[in-house]
């Protein structure tokens, strides 16, 4: 049922078009096809291993992001200021240069 949600909230954030863009892309075809796999598998009774397999593919799909994360939460104002710590900060900046505009 999660992943229902998750595919359709995707879909009403973002549109029909840019969402099947998104997952037919050719560089998120690992993602996409390990995310379809892991919820087949779910389906047929296999959780923990179809859970793996998802959080794979929803790692390699939205890897993209992370920079552009790691940003918004330095901003925050309380989770900015743990994030904002010397040796988290290092760990962010390594990313910073790769930015994904939003």
């Amino acid at each position: 049922m999660g992943n229902i949600l998750f595919v359709s909230g995707v879909s009403l954030t973002i549109g029909l078009k840019s969402t099947t863009q998104f997952f037919m892309k050719r560089s998120n075809f690992k993602g996409t096809i390990s995310f379809g796999i892991g919820f087949f598998i779910l389906i047929i009774g296999w959780p923990i291993l179809g859970m793996i397999i998802e959080a794979y593919g929803f790692i390699v799909l939205f890897s993209g992001f992370w920079p552009t994360l790691s940003v918004f939460i330095q901003k925050v104002p309380v989770l900015g200021w743990l994030f904002q710590q010397p040796f988290v900060r290092s760990l962010f900046d390594s990313y910073r240069g790769r930015r994904v505009p939003v």
